[in-house]
């Protein structure tokens, strides 16, 4: 394929925020000739109609927070065959992120370190922006705490964030697992995170009834790979009682074990987050965990290390009911949203289900471990 033989080495030849920032800026300045040159040439809706949590679609394969934090491309992104985007994650307020450089590429390992620290332009800016420029699909946008704001008034501030960009949010994703907004994993404790999401679901039901739309917004929540089992039981009791929408499984990793590269060159990295191959299992276990904790009632949309159809088959098993990706498209390329489609629709017919639905947590405790 021509990315991987000829773009990527150029690519790779500059530093990832270099890169990141010029294929963003590529996407964003020409929506209709990526359509022209990159759209998919197999229809939309490989597998029918896919419902989740109220909303519609095209196809269980999307883009992961972090690549498009402010919104700017996601016209491009869309016509890759992504059948939804998680844009952001934005904040209230605009922030720099932490300093450069602070992206970082392990080649050997197929993954990437982050230490971005939320940089993006804040919700108001994103939702003026995404306003006149939506997608073709579902959208997703993940808010989280500003660097600036107290952790003990991190509900004001998502609140905030929350009431900007709710009318152009399809479903709002709660980052409340990045290693990077010091003590923004804290809130994943119990008593912190009730008292966050039954503020958003308060919000949330007033701006339904201001707005009359008649319903909710699908309030998703995402977490990080590292919480044990324990963590793991609190966190579903009080989604289950807050009546959140679905879970994101999983964030990036602080771990480094088992990686291929020097010892020299994880530690140059420094601090951050650990995404792609390396993070694959770890996000298929604790999916299957969650699977069988909640007994397939919670949609969970699962994320780490997905790079081939088989990847993506995989967590499905363990009880994902949609797919996300971000370092396997920086790795295999623009044309992996299609490529993943197509591997899917062979492998529901060679494992014999009839529906992509019949599939989803049919490995679910062989999994969990």
């Amino acid at each position: 394929m021509l990315y991987r033989s000829l773009l990527r080495p150029l690519l790779f030849r500059l530093s990832p925020e270099t890169a990141h920032e010029l294929a963003l800026h590529t996407l964003s300045i020409s929506p209709g000739l990526v359509k022209l040159l990159l759209a998919p040439r197999t229809m939309r809706k490989p597998f029918g109609e896919i419902r989740r949590f109220g909303l519609s679609f095209s196809n269980p394969v999307g883009l992961a927070a972090g690549f498009d934090k402010d919104g700017i491309a996601l016209e491009s992104l869309a016509a890759l065959g992504f059948g939804f985007i998680e844009a952001g994650t934005v904040t209230h307020e605009p922030q720099a992120g932490n300093q450069r450089p602070r992206l970082f590429r392990l080649p050997q390992d197929k993954a990437l370190i982050n230490r971005a620290g939320f940089n993006n332009k804040g919700a108001a800016r994103f939702a003026q922006q995404v306003s006149t420029h939506r997608p073709e699909c579902v959208l997703g946008v993940s808010i989280g705490k500003s660097k600036t704001t107290p952790i003990e008034n991190a509900v004001e501030d998502y609140l905030r964030s929350f009431e900007i960009i709710y009318p152009v949010a399809d479903y709002i994703a709660v980052n409340i697992s990045s290693p990077n907004t010091p003590g923004l994993r804290d809130l994943q404790k119990a008593a912190p995170l009730e008292d966050l999401l039954l503020a958003l679901q308060r919000r949330n039901l007033e701006l339904s009834e201001q707005t009359l739309r008649g319903r909710l917004t699908p309030l998703l929540v995402k977490l990080a790979p590292d919480l044990d089992r324990a963590e793991l039981d609190q966190v579903v009791d009080v989604i289950t009682r807050t009546n959140v929408a679905g879970l994101i499984a999983t964030n990036t990793t602080n771990q480094r074990d088992g990686l291929l590269a020097s010892k020299e060159e994880i530690i140059a990295c420094g601090e951050g987050g650990l995404s792609g191959i390396p993070l694959r299992q770890r996000s298929t276990n604790m999916i299957a965990i969650l699977y069988n904790l909640t007994s397939g009632t919670i949609p969970i949309v699962g994320v780490g290390g997905v790079f081939t159809a088989e990847d993506a088959w995989e967590k499905i098993c363990a009880g994902a009911s949609l797919i996300q990706l971000y370092t396997g498209f920086i790795y295999q390329g623009p044309r992996i949203a299609q490529e993943i489609n197509e591997g899917l629709e062979q492998i529901v017919a060679r494992e014999g289900f009839g529906t992509l639905d019949e599939a989803v947590g049919s490995r679910a405790r062989e999994l969990a471990h």
